[in-house]
């Protein structure tokens, strides 16, 4: 594989195998077939989602399942499955909604977004109590930025290579993808970048204290310096930091000067087994953005939450988007968190967290094809490599396992080319996390087989 291919490979696994041609000779019927002909024929091409895998008919509870009615459980979810798919109460409240107020006009607002705007305040700390709302997540990146410029007066932004912070054009000079950056300049100016804190590989390998070096030497050299945004955890390849890596980011950001913005759009609403994944670490974000599961894995939702003392621009529109107070998209994000509430999620998930890492490290040492096995939660990324010492990336082997584990019912994504990223719903059952990871264990083992 050319150098240019393996640099795109950092979001999730590509379209043009030749596992992905041997899945559709085998996997495909003729009817599926003529429907992803005609998917692929009328929406415009782009990395990671044309030409389409499947044709789904339903996703319900845990799993996905497509026209000839096969079922997968899905371990993937675009990162909107917390609840599952068509959570029966959410659905209820969302039909609900529909006979009462469906839209809220500009210069009007509504109960619904007013009560969902005091739960989202209600639960983040201290004076994290203003929000915006947005239909996705990478418009609330963008509300975030803009608002670190007028908070500190300062255009520029420093953020990790190979971070993930949205599709449009803002949130992709903010994030680090090339897949997302090919063919785009000139993007947005001011964005200084430096490498992630990934301790397995790469060039702070085993050392996060060189990372922080780095980053505050930037501080310290470039002007104008008024955000730093991050993924608290890296969602994609499953990166964490350790808690002393985010204490001392945060003492930089104040001593500096900078707003510190975490986007936890795809990884917070209990993902880790808090509410949200910076209570890991002991600290505060001035800007936390969600998005994703915050409409419960069917409506569009997204926001920011900031600081009181930030609320001072009101002769300027920070967003002002068309569904800004969406009566529909706050009824959801309040019954997502409800449910995750009254169901117990957050402990759920800290059981499951137990499951799996247990699980998970067995399958290290039985297989040397796994190199790191890393997670929280119901986050986990194991990590394919052809030798552990040289920690050379088995590229071919994870596409091979994934196409295996879509045979056997299990779909999730292989990020950073090597790294099958597992992010179930947090309503899983045991059952079903334990024949997921069955599929796993039985997927591998088939490659020492071949």
């Amino acid at each position: 594989m050319s150098a240019d291919n393996i640099h795109k490979r950092t979001e999730g696994d590509v379209n043009f195998t030749e596992a992905r041609k041997a899945w559709q000779q085998t996997e495909i019927d003729t009817n599926t077939q003529e429907l992803l002909d005609k998917d692929a024929r009328y929406f415009l091409h782009q990395s990671m989602s044309t030409p389409c895998l499947d044709v789904l008919s339903n996703a319900k509870g845990s799993s996905i399942i497509n026209t000839r009615g096969k079922s997968y459980l899905d371990f993937h979810g675009n990162n909107v499955h917390q609840l599952g798919f068509a959570h029966p109460l959410l659905v209820e409240r969302l039909k609900g909604q529909l006979d009462d107020l469906t839209f809220s006009t500009r210069r009007y607002t509504n109960e619904k977004a007013i009560d969902f705007a005091e739960k989202l305040a209600s639960l983040l700390p201290s004076d994290l109590n203003r929000v915006l709302l947005t239909p996705n997540g990478s418009s609330a990146v963008g509300m975030a930025v803009k608002l670190a410029r007028a908070v500190t007066g300062k255009f520029k932004v420093i953020s990790f290579w190979d971070s993930f912070h949205g599709a449009n054009l803002d949130a992709v000079s903010v994030g680090g993808e090339s897949v997302f950056r090919d063919y785009m300049g000139p993007l947005m100016p001011g964005v200084e970048r430096i490498p992630p804190p990934i301790t397995y590989r790469g060039i702070y390998e085993n050392n996060e204290q060189k990372c922080l070096e780095h980053l505050e030497y930037v501080l310290s050299k470039e002007n104008g310096i008024g955000a730093f945004i991050a993924e608290t955890i890296r969602n994609t390849d499953v990166q964490i930091p350790s808690k002393e890596f985010w204490k001392e980011a945060r003492r930089l950001c104040d001593a500096y000067g900078v707003v510190l913005i975490l986007d936890e759009i795809p990884i917070g609403l209990g993902r880790t087994g808090k509410m949200f994944a910076f209570e890991y670490y002991g600290i505060e974000p001035d800007v936390l953005c969600l998005g994703k599961g915050l409409g419960g894995g069917i409506f569009p939702q997204a926001a920011i939450i900031t600081r009181d003392d930030y609320n001072r621009f009101g002769d300027i529109s920070l967003g002002h988007y068309t569904h800004e107070k969406s009566p529909l998209g706050s009824v959801a994000g309040l019954t997502t968190i409800e449910i995750i509430e009254s169901e117990n999620l957050l402990e759920k998930v800290q059981q499951d967290e137990l499951f799996l890492k247990e699980r998970l490290r067995q399958l290290q040492t039985q297989y040397e094809l796994i190199g790191d096995i890393r997670g929280m939660g119901l986050l986990w990324g194991i990590e394919l490599v052809t030798d552990r010492i040289t920690k050379e990336k088995a590229v071919n082997e994870a596409e091979k396992v994934m196409y295996n584990c879509l045979r056997k019912g299990l779909s999730f994504k292989v990020s950073s080319g090597n790294v099958l990223q597992l992010s179930p719903p947090l309503t899983i059952s045991r059952e079903d996390l334990v024949k997921a990871i069955n599929i796993v264990e039985q997927s591998i083992n088939e490659i020492y087989l071949v």
